[in-house]
């Protein structure tokens, strides 16, 4: 097994629900280490691996060369992340008539300042699917700014 392979499995397994009231009792830090995982392969420039482990529909949605470059696209000129903390965890249920999209998501929010932007904040906000069998899986990676402030 090549060691991104064991990576994905060991993240699949992290995110592994025992039964159906697990799932709605889905514990927010193991949520927010696991946004931090995405978050860091994204870093590495490994989102292309990311994506192989994406949940089914995410991967039917966009391509993976075209997710790899969008993340590209939108993080080159940031520089490298000097400081991210996370800043929500939201669960939501999605009903829908498509059963590839309804279902359980979970989303965790970073604020995070690159090196390129030392002054300003980016959100990062991952993206979770509570897939069939019972396994978390990603689902979403949106970089924007945050709100203005009132």
């Amino acid at each position: 097994m090549n060691p991104l392979t064991r990576l994905l499995s060991i993240a699949a397994v992290f995110f592994a629900v025992a039964g159906p009231a697990a799932a709605q009792d889905v514990e927010p830090s193991d949520m927010v280490r696991g946004g931090m995982q995405a978050i860091q392969m994204i870093d590495q420039g490994k989102a292309g691996e990311l994506w192989d482990g994406a949940t089914a529909v995410a991967r039917k949605r966009v391509s993976r060369s075209d997710f790899a470059a969008s993340v590209t696209r939108n993080r080159a000129s940031l520089g490298t992340p000097t400081q991210r903390t996370w800043v929500g965890v939201n669960r939501q249920v999605v009903t829908d008539p498509d059963p590839e999209t309804a279902g359980q998501y979970v989303s965790v929010e970073y604020e995070t300042r690159f090196s390129s932007q030392p002054a300003g904040i980016q959100r990062e906000l991952v993206s979770f699917r509570l897939d069939n069998d019972r396994v978390w899986r990603f689902s979403g990676y949106v970089l924007r700014q945050p709100p203005a402030a009132k």
